[in-house]
């Protein structure tokens, strides 16, 4: 208690002005020498004589007293000495309360000075105001009232006064707001473009980012900040604007490579990163002549199947001569920001463009801070505290920069690279152009209701005063006009389809529109197909949806609506596409593009002319003045794949030069288009089943990233949890609930049927034992044998039309032979099946042989061959680690999700589920957790370390945590360690696992999306009954249920 009591005496003597003297106690010190009075050696020792007979037993007692003096000598001299001693109730004024010798005399002016300042110190103590807090605020609760701090009158009558003062200083202290400014103009900076792109260093915005901002859950990915998903509840809204109406998304984060040179030298540098195993590749001739677009699978040069790069869209410019191969042409290639390095790197080393432009080196300015922008802006002769106009600094301004560039690029990376061998440029046009995408069946009318094509100017009209001076020496051409016009007919057409499926897949068509920013209605409205244009009576104008299957164009015959030779053009369309002289667009040319971005009219601009309107609210007028954008339409064909549900999903993507993605955005958001995200770009790839990139791509250099970076994510998330809400995976047996193992099944796979053949072997007899040694050699050896699973198959037309590359595939064969052979064997690492001949075989094994569905009636027709023995070691002596995209969908109740596991199914459970078709499925047991014990030892030792840290110095503290820092810390509820046998771990047999997956409301149940072991795969069905087979069981990681699924590979 002395401690305390000697605390709470030195808080009361802090705060005592230092000119008045005060005696706390006895001086620890008593041999020292103490001034007292006059400094007096008598007087002294004197006083040191009466301490000591009245301190009695000083060992006993702990006694101190602290003499202070005055800073004036004289009034050291006068000044009174009083001992104070600490006893049980306090400090005590000497041991009977009596003063000790009081000064003979003293002088009247120091004396009052010295008490002057006492009384002085004591006013401000007791005037000041020890905090911030007003009046009312010191009032104890239960006294206080609403509107306090508004009516003095509701305070006690003894704080009135001072309450009424504090209300004039804050009137006086108000700092006077500007009357021209409104209060959000107030907070915005002084130059915004400067602080937005001060804001981008990191992390780049599209230019549809401030419009997304505030209606978007905003994520930074791949460099950019994009929108997720928006705030409002709008999953299901989407869904039906991508059925029945239009939904809108920005994809100006796609990157775009172009390419130029000879057709030639471009087709052989890039025909070595592609196979026409996969499908249609650059030299497909529909997209050569630049009349569709194509997308394509690229690998690492001779590498094919495995160490793949990404997938890829492309776009030819048409050519002004057909048939010239000497022409130069332009190759756009456009690819996710994810796989932009790995692709970039390979085509510059297929193309050997190694040597930058140096013209090309992007060297942006130095973006100023507010600080620096405010020091520019600053004038010596302006007085301070008074506004300051922006003075414009004529031809030495710095000029502002609106657009920084890619985010995936070093902006002191060159843009452009030459070949001197070859003579190929390449350049690199991400962030050049914008990219926007219209899915759904309205989305043409959209298109059609917020842009008109460009008016035509003659030859009248003055080049050097109007800013559009291109376009009109573009109409002087008859040609030129011509073309316009063919143009404009058919994007008019486009008014009376029902769906963009019924166009051929990939048409392109150019254009050359106006400002949309004129015909912008006064309010957001529908825009709807003309019911006259309409080619079926299957809208619904009212409700404004399209009730028409999606599979219109085989639906009904087009000879009901295109024997009218007014209907020509249209049938054209719907049969052919777009011819290819309409494809051409000025979009192709950068200095156009610079152009139409630099003589932008700005919104100002626009408003103030619609003000100064005679009629408001008419229609503005621009003549010569309106802008002319040039623009390119390229259809996407929605869902290609399967069966069921053919075209949905299909819509348009706009290309627009950059500057202008403002003034499309708004128009088509006001004919009726609904904004989505990431999230609805999501659903959308799921739906259609197909891959999303980078997830379900684990082959390529970027899908690894990806799962990384989620299952890091994931950990994290799940390690915030307490330790009581959150699943014991090692309980439900999920080796791995945050990532997809892939390597490890499919190499568990391969050992798993070498260890059933090496059993079969061994107990075959000698004569068998040959041949099965035979049949096993090539599937180890021989990768050179290729697939004869379909000989009999007819070529399709789309594999017809790609004549270019048939002499080139037999050599790019050869060289992936070679470099087979080179590695050693076909076993190397990784690959995803996508030779489109061995996944139609594939999808015809995986149904059943027998019942009433489409898949197993149309399988005989087909010529594919039986799943026997000999091509089942076929395919696994070519894909022994290979995976395959399957789709799964559930055949009763239940929610798939990400990581779920795919599994094989027991012969109990299908003969379970043929005896009761309402049965859910097996449960798998509960494992045991062999970490549980480790992870609570764990605990202690760290309980019992931080103890002995608390207890120990600090240096032996840092000295016991050495021995632990090394040792991997264990979490409850996860497998520690490398992972064992993830094939056999479970009850169940796994196949794979589902990457995308969740309730589908296109078919009203559970799907799913993933990848499962060719090998595994092909094990199950050899070994199911034909009537079950395709039958497969999935389990989420934090489920013992297991649930029927069909599986599905569609083509």
């Amino acid at each position: 208690m002395s401690n305390a009591k000697e605390r709470k005496h030195a808080k009361k003597m802090r705060n005592q002005p230092t000119n008045v003297t005060l005696f706390s106690g006895f001086a620890a010190n008593r041999g020292g020498k103490h001034h007292n009075g006059g400094g007096k050696p008598a007087q002294t020792q004197k006083q040191e004589n009466i301490l000591e007979s009245h301190s009695g037993t000083s060992q006993q007692q702990e006694t101190k007293v602290t003499h202070h003096s005055l800073s004036d000598p004289d009034v050291n001299e006068q000044s009174s000495s009083k001992v104070m001693f600490r006893k049980k109730g306090g400090w005590k004024a000497g041991p009977e309360g009596t003063s000790q010798e009081i000064p003979k005399y003293i002088t009247a002016s120091t004396f009052a000075q010295a008490r002057a300042a006492e009384i002085s110190a004591m006013l401000k103590a007791v005037t000041q105001k020890s905090s911030n807090s007003m009046v009312f605020q010191t009032l104890p609760r239960h006294m206080r009232r609403r509107a306090m701090s508004h009516n003095v009158k509701r305070l006690p009558r003894r704080l009135r006064e001072i309450a009424q003062k504090e209300a004039e200083k804050a009137v006086h202290q108000k700092k006077e707001h500007s009357k021209n400014k409104c209060h959000k103009a107030r907070r915005c900076h002084k130059n915004q473009v400067l602080e937005f792109n001060r804001r981008q260093k990191k992390n780049m915005w599209l230019e549809t980012h401030i419009w997304h901002a505030k209606r978007f859950h905003m994520v930074k990915k791949w460099g950019y900040c994009l929108g997720e998903r928006p705030t409002v509840k709008s999953h299901r809204a989407c869904y039906r604007a991508m059925t029945n109406r239009c939904l809108l998304q920005d994809l100006s984060y796609y990157c775009c490579l172009e390419l130029k040179g000879k057709e030639e030298e471009i087709l052989k540098a890039l025909s070595q990163m592609c196979s026409i195993e996969t499908g249609l590749t650059f030299a497909a001739v529909h997209c050569l002549s630049g009349k569709r677009q194509g997308s394509l699978m690229l690998y690492r040069a001779n590498q094919y199947p495995r160490e793949m790069l990404g997938p890829v869209t492309f776009i030819w410019k048409s050519q002004r001569s057909p048939g010239d191969a000497s022409e130069s042409r332009q190759l756009w290639i456009w690819l996710h920001p994810t796989v932009k390095q790995e692709i970039l790197e390979e085509i510059k080393a297929v193309c050997q463009c190694m040597e930058p432009i140096k013209s090309t080196v992007c060297t942006p300015d130095p973006l100023l801070t507010p600080p620096q922008e405010k020091s520019q802006t600053e004038l010596p002769d302006e007085k301070i505290g008074k506004k300051r106009k922006h003075k414009d600094g004529g031809e030495n301004a710095i000029p502002v920069k609106k657009f920084i560039g890619d985010a995936t690029r070093d902006p002191q990376q060159p843009c452009s690279w030459v070949s001197p061998a070859t003579g190929i440029v390449i350049s690199d046009l991400t962030m050049e152009m914008n990219r926007y995408r219209l899915i759904g069946p309205l989305s043409h009318s959209v298109l059609t209701e917020a842009l008109k094509a460009a008016s035509v100017h003659t030859d009248g009209e003055d080049t050097e005063t109007t800013p559009h001076c291109w376009w009109i020496e573009t109409c002087r051409n008859p040609d030129n006009v011509s073309l316009h016009h063919r143009q404009e007919d058919f994007f008019e057409l486009l008014r009376g389809i029902t769906s963009p499926g019924e166009i051929p897949a990939g048409t392109i068509l150019g254009l050359t529109v106006g400002d949309p920013r004129i015909n912008l209605p006064h309010k957001r409205s529908k825009a709807l197909p003309d019911p006259e244009k309409c080619q079926g009576k299957d809208f619904n104008s009212e409700e404004g949806i399209c009730t028409r299957s999606w599979s219109c164009a085989q639906w009904k015959p087009l000879s009901d609506h295109t024997d009218d030779p007014d209907n020509e053009k249209a049938r054209q369309l719907l049969l052919e596409g777009v011819p290819v002289e309409c494809t051409h667009s000025f979009i192709w040319n950068q200095a156009i593009c610079k152009s139409v971005t630099e003589n932008k009219i700005s919104d100002q601009d626009l408003n103030r002319m619609r003000s100064e309107l005679l009629v408001p609210g008419s229609q503005l007028v621009l003549g010569p003045q309106e802008s002319k954008i040039p623009i390119l339409l390229i259809q996407q064909p929605g869902k290609v794949t399967g069966e069921d549900r053919r075209g949905w999903g299909s819509g348009w993507d706009v290309l627009l030069p950059k500057g202008w993605g403002m003034a499309f955005w708004i128009p088509f958001i006001y004919r009726g288009a609904r904004v989505g995200g990431l999230k609805e770009g999501l659903v959308h790839s799921q739906y259609k089943r197909s891959p999303n990139i980078p997830g379900d791509f684990p082959d390529c250099p970027a899908g690894i990233r990806f799962a990384e970076e989620q299952a890091k994510n994931l950990l994290e998330k799940y390690k915030r949890r307490p330790p009581a809400k959150r699943p014991n995976y090692v309980k439900l047996g999920t080796l791995a609930p945050f990532c997809c193992p892939w390597v490890q099944l499919t190499q568990d796979w391969e050992s798993r049927v070498q260890a059933q053949e090496e059993s079969s072997v061994a107990s075959s007899p000698s004569g068998e034992e040959g041949d099965t040694r035979r049949r096993e050699v090539p599937c180890a050896a021989t990768p050179e044998k290729t697939l004869k699973l379909s000989v009999n198959e007819p070529i399709e037309p789309e594999e017809a039309m790609d004549t270019e590359c048939q002499g080139q595939a037999g050599t790019k064969r050869v060289g992936d032979q070679d470099a087979v052979e080179n590695n050693g064997a076909a076993t190397g690492r990784l690959c995803v099946i996508r030779e489109r001949k061995l996944l139609k075989q594939l999808s015809a094994w995986c149904g059943p042989s027998s019942g009433g569905s489409r898949a197993a009636r149309r399988a005989p027709g087909r010529g594919q061959q039986d799943l026997t023995r000999e091509t089942y070691l076929s395919v696994l002596g070519h894909f022994p680690r290979g995976l395959v995209w399957v789709s799964l969908s559930l055949l009763r109740k239940g929610s798939p999700e990400p990581h779920t596991m795919i599994c094989v199914p027991a012969k109990e459970d299908l003969l379970r589920l043929s005896q009761d078709r309402l049965y859910f499925g097996p449960q798998e047991p509960k494992h045991s957790d062999p970490f549980k014990s480790k992870v609570l030892k764990q605990k202690e030792k760290k309980k019992m370390e931080k103890r002995q840290r608390r207890g120990s110095a600090a240096p032996e503290g840092l000295a016991g945590e050495d021995p632990t820092a090394g040792h991997e810390a264990l979490t409850l509820g996860l497998w520690a360690g490398p992972l064992p046998a993830v094939t056999s771990h479970c009850s169940r047999v796994l196949l794979g696992f589902v990457t995308q997956g969740d309730f589908s409301m296109a078919v009203g149940c559970g799907e799913a999306l993933g990848f499962v072991s060719v090998t595994g795969l092909l094990d199950m069905l050899s070994r199911q009954p034909a009537d079950d087979r395709g039958l497969v069981l999935l389990r989420p990681p934090a489920s013992l249920q297991y649930r029927f699924a069909r599986i599905a590979i569609e083509v």
